[in-house]
This record gives C-alpha cells, sequence and structure tokens, in this order.
C-alpha cells in the first residue's frame, strides 16, 4: 500500500532523482537518464508537467555544459526557457493551483536567472560575445546577481562600452565591495583611485587588519595611468609589511612594472622568486619565458615551457612561452603557429599578440603584423613594447611618417622618459634631416638613466655612424661597469676592432657569445678577426665558412620547412 502514491506521481519523484544525482554532481549519469526521459516526454507529452519537463532540460543541459558541448547545451537551455514561459502561462491562468499543494515544485525549480547566465557562460565559451550581452542585457538589473554584473563588465569592456562597464563593475562593488578584480576593472577603464576607495571604505574601516586595501587600490591606480616608478614603490611599500610579504600576485606585478619599466635584470629575479614560491605560477611565465629568450637563455625557456604544459596546456602562457622558443631560434612558422594557438586560447593575451605579430613581421607580412601589434596596444595602451612592435613594422614597411607620428604620440601620453625618448630616437635616426634631434634625445634618455641598454646601443650606433670610435668605446664600458649585456658586449668589441685593438675586442666577444651562444654577429666578429690574424689560410677559411654558411641556411630552411604544415592551420587559427 505505501508504493501507490508513488505510482500516481512515478514522473515526479523520477525527476527528483534526476535533480539528486545533479546536485551531488553525477553529470554522466543525470545525462544519460535525462536523455532517455525527454524521449520518453517526446512519447507521450502528458507523462510529465510543464514544470518537470523545464527540470529535466536543464539539469540535461548542465550535464552537457559539464562535457563543455557548449552548442548542445544553449540548445537545450533554449528549450528549457521556452518550458518555462509556458509554466508561466499555465500558472496565470490557474492561479487556484498555487496553493499549498505546488509551493514545494516550485521552490525546487532551477533558477531562470542563472539559465541565462549559463547560456551567456556557453556564447563566452563559443566566442559570441554579443549573444552573451544579449542574454544577460535581457536580465532587469535588480534581479542580476554580483557574477552577471561581473560578466557583463568583462563582456562590455571586451566590446569597448565603457560607460557600461563602469557601471556594472561599480554594482559589483555595491553588492561585494571587496571584489578586488571589479576595482581592477574600474581602474583600467580610467576610473579615479579615490572614487574607487570610497567604494571600499567603510568595510576598510570596519574589518581589521584591511588597512593595506587601500594602499593596494592606489598601487594598481598607478599601475593603470603608465606611472611605473611610483606603483613600484607603492608595491614595495606593500611587499615590505610583514602581513603581505612573499605574496605571489603582488610579487608578479612587481615583476611584471620592471618588466615594463624596462629593467630586465629586476623583472627576472621577481619572477623567480615568485615561481619559488609557487611552483605552480601561470600568471606573467609568458613575460618571464620572453625575458629569458631574449637574453639567450634558450634551454631555461625550453624547460620552462615543458614544465607550464604539465600544469596547464589550457592556458595561452605555455604556448608563448614555447613560441619564444621557436621565435629566438628563428623558426618563424612555428613560432607564428603557437602564437595563434594562445591567442585562440586567450584573445586578450598581449604577448601572444606580440609574438604573432613579431613572426608575421619576420616572415616579411607587414600588413598583417600591423593588425597584432594595433589589437595588442588596444589592451595595454600603457605597455611600451607594444607601440616598439608597431613602429618596427613602420620602419620595416618605410613608413617613417607613421613611425614619427606614433613615436611623438607614445612621448606624450606616456611621458618623457628614458623608454619614450629612446623610441623616438629610434625614428629619428632613420632620417637623415633628424639625426641631430635623435642625439638630443638620447642623451636626455641616458641622463635620466645611465644603464639603458637600448639607449646606449642607439647612441652607439649614431657614434660608430660618426666614427667617434673612443667615445663609443667610453659609452659602453661605464654602461658595462654595473651589468653584462651580449650586446653591447659584442658592440664594444666591434669599435675596439675599428680602433685596432683585436685581443681585447676578441675578449669581448667571447663574453657576448658565452652570455648568448647564438648570438650570430658576436660570431661573425670573431670569425672575421681569426680570417685577418692567418691571412696565409684566408681562402681555405672561406671555403669553410662558405659551407659552413650553406649548412646554416639549410638548417633554418629545414627549420621553416613546416612552413606548409603550420600554414595550413594558419587559416584556422586566425585572428577574428
Amino acid at each position: 500500500v505505501p508504493s501507490a502514491p508513488r505510482l500516481s506521481a512515478a514522473g515526479m519523484s523520477v525527476v527528483e532523482h534526476v535533480r539528486e544525482m545533479a546536485a551531488a554532481g553525477l553529470h554522466s549519469n543525470v545525462r544519460l537518464l535525462s536523455g532517455l526521459l525527454l524521449t520518453m516526454s517526446c512519447n507521450n507529452p502528458e507523462l510529465f508537467s510543464p514544470s518537470q519537463k523545464y527540470q529535466l532540460f536543464v539539469y540535461h543541459a548542465d550535464s552537457l555544459f559539464h562535457d563543455k558541448e557548449y552548442r548542445n547545451a544553449v540548445s537545450k537551455y533554449t528549450m528549457a526557457l521556452q518550458q518555462k514561459k509556458a509554466l508561466s502561462k499555465t500558472s496565470k491562468v490557474r492561479p487556484s493551483t498555487g496553493n499549498a499543494a505546488s509551493t514545494p515544485q516550485s521552490q525546487c525549480l532551477p533558477s531562470e536567472i542563472e539559465v541565462k547566465y549559463k547560456m551567456a557562460e556557453c556564447y563566452t565559451m563559443l566566442k559570441q560575445d554579443k549573444n552573451a550581452i544579449a542574454i544577460l542585457d535581457g536580465i532587469p538589473s535588480r534581479q542580476r546577481t554580483p557574477k552577471i554584473n561581473m560578466m557583463l563588465a568583462n563582456l562590455y569592456k571586451k566590446a569597448g562600452q565603457e560607460r557600461s562597464s563602469v557601471t556594472s563593475y561599480k554594482e559589483v562593488l555595491r553588492q561585494c565591495p571587496l571584489a578586488l578584480d571589479a576595482i581592477l576593472g574600474l581602474l583600467s577603464l580610467s576610473v579615479k583611485g579615490a572614487e574607487v576607495a570610497s567604494m571600499t571604505i567603510n568595510v576598510i574601516q570596519s574589518i581589521p587588519n584591511l588597512d593595506w586595501l587601500s594602499v593596494w587600490i592606489k598601487a594598481y591606480a598607478f599601475v593603470h595611468t603608465g606611472d611605473n616608478t611610483r606603483a613600484i614603490n607603492t608595491i614595495c611599500s606593500l611587499e615590505k609589511k610583514s602581513l603581505l610579504r612573499d605574496n605571489v600576485d603582488l610579487l608578479g606585478s612587481l615583476a611584471d612594472l620592471y618588466f615594463r619599466a624596462g629593467d630586465n635584470k629586476n623583472s627576472i629575479l621577481k619572477f623567480e622568486q615568485a615561481q619559488m614560491l609557487d611552483p605552480y605560477l601561470i600568471k606573467g611565465m609568458d613575460v618571464y619565458g620572453y625575458l629569458l629568450a631574449r637574453e639567450g637563455r634558450l634551454e631555461d625557456v625550453e624547460n620552462l615551457g615543458c614544465r607550464l604544459f604539465n600544469i596547464s596546456d589550457q592556458h595561452a602562457e605555455p604556448w608563448v612561452v614555447s613560441g619564444c622558443h621557436s621565435f629566438y631560434s628563428k623558426r618563424y612558422s612555428r613560432a607564428l603557429y603557437l602564437g595563434a594557438k594562445a591567442i585562440q586560447l586567450n584573445s586578450n593575451s598581449v604577448q601572444a599578440l606580440l609574438l604573432k605579430g613579431a613572426a608575421l613581421r619576420n616572415m616579411g607580412r607587414v600588413q598583417e603584423a600591423i593588425i597584432h601589434f594595433r589589437e595588442a596596444i588596444r589592451l595595454a595602451p600603457c605597455r611600451l613594447d607594444c607601440y616598439e612592435g608597431l613602429i618596427e613594422c613602420y620602419l620595416a614597411s618605410s613608413s617613417i611618417r607613421e613611425a614619427m607620428v606614433m613615436a611623438n604620440n607614445v612621448y606624450k601620453t606616456l611621458g618623457a622618459n628614458a623608454q619614450t625618448l629612446t623610441l623616438l630616437a629610434t625614428v629619428c635616426l632613420e632620417d637623415p634631416v633628424t639625426q641631430e634631434k635623435a642625439k638630443t634625445l638620447l642623451d636626455k634618455a641616458l641622463t635620466q638613466r645611465p644603464d639603458y641598454i637600448k639607449a646606449v646601443v642607439k647612441k652607439a650606433e649614431l657614434l660608430s655612424r660618426e666614427q667617434k670610435y673612443e667615445d663609443g668605446i667610453a659609452l659602453l664600458r661605464n654602461a658595462l661597469a654595473n651589468q653584462s649585456d651580449c650586446v653591447l658586449h659584442r658592440i664594444l668589441g666591434d669599435f675596439l676592432v675599428a680602433v685596432n685593438e683585436y685581443q681585447e675586442a676578441m675578449d669581448q666577444y667571447s663574453i657576448a657569445l658565452s652570455l648568448d651562444p647564438n648570438d650570430q654577429k658576436s660570431l661573425e666578429g670573431m670569425q672575421k678577426m681569426e680570417k685577418e690574424e692567418s691571412p696565409t689560410d684566408a681562402t681555405q677559411e672561406e671555403d669553410v665558412d662558405d659551407m659552413e654558411g650553406s649548412g646554416e641556411e639549410g638548417d633554418l630552411e629545414g627549420s621553416d620547412s613546416e612552413a606548409a604544415q603550420w600554414a595550413d592551420q594558419e587559416q584556422w587559427f586566425g585572428m577574428q
């Protein structure tokens, strides 16, 4: 007898089982059972009520979402919402049934707002941001939960709808005043640090040990206005506080700021420190890999790439690190493919855009490269290396006027520091009319930062043109007094050869090669000197050099022989 009521409500009890399995996280079981029950419902529409059908569609869609079948999940969520509409109509037509008997059932129904959020998540995974915005926009403002506002804010920001994005971020903070990523979102959209801090002041004052938060907001306000020096000083003051010492996020931010400020040595040190504290760290490792590759530490880059792939291949960073290894090994087709794969995983990865842009530029596809550098600038308007990449493209295509306009804009927007002065000087060096201006700009840059390598290199280039080798030697010795850099040692070697100081020149080339064994120009300088020292063997050595040269070209061609293989995939990974 006890089973009789169960039989009369057999459909409901089955749906309850599905709900319990969904709550228990048994997604594969939910998928199988709900799929069978939905087929039964199709064959006999009277078997389940509209509310039961709604639940089955939602639980089935949730299991598809868990299996990453986003398109299929969207279609089932859409069917669920159609059932919910039918349910709403029937409840309006028959209000008398909404008594105690139906109350438990209505309480168990999955939230319609949650269904719409899940649909928006599916659309973002499918890279259909417009559809995601449309579905979330349809939710009345009062019914939007913090996570809905956060997703909307990020989507608006990506779509360039800054005002709407600011409104949504502020709504997140109104509901959750310690939502730090929403704070970063507002700061990135040029909302003043003081205004953002005012939105958190009550919670800072009411909770102990949160006094650091106002300093944290101040630090990241400096980050987003491009004031690297004050940002570094403020984060250092936070990092020295005993309660926040050895925080991986702060160390990662410091490393990134040192990189932006052109202080690669300190940047690498901070990345290493962060990595030791958290061996599973992924964020910022793409910049770290790039810095190691620039220093010629390709074995370290390869090891870093392998380690990151073991942590996750679903993030852009491992692909960028491997791409940097390929790029600095002159395997540009492979670097292009790896950069494109990284962009596919994260379209906001600035380092991936820079890698792909640089690979395209070196392959002679300058116009395509320009598109990537412009997108990088849009995403990171305070990062000088994005502008450097674009200006190099302009110079490569002899568009000196465009390069000059861009360099002047950077100089005005980011301020007159050693980096922007050097970038402007680099463009001025390309035009015979502006040589003197280049000299003045470089002198200003070196007055600000005598150890800034790019400024030293460009000043040395200018002195070499003027054949002022002694001045160049003094400049380079001074720059090398407190640092060791492959390019500086090599250029010093070239200058020493020009003044017939052959032995010391050979020493400088040796030091350069010890720092970067792949530095071709140092190798060429050394081989040229060896030829001059033994003229009797010159012809024989020339033959050997020719053979080595042809072998080397063969290697490069071999390394790029994958071009066709990667080119096939290039269309698939192309920028949307």
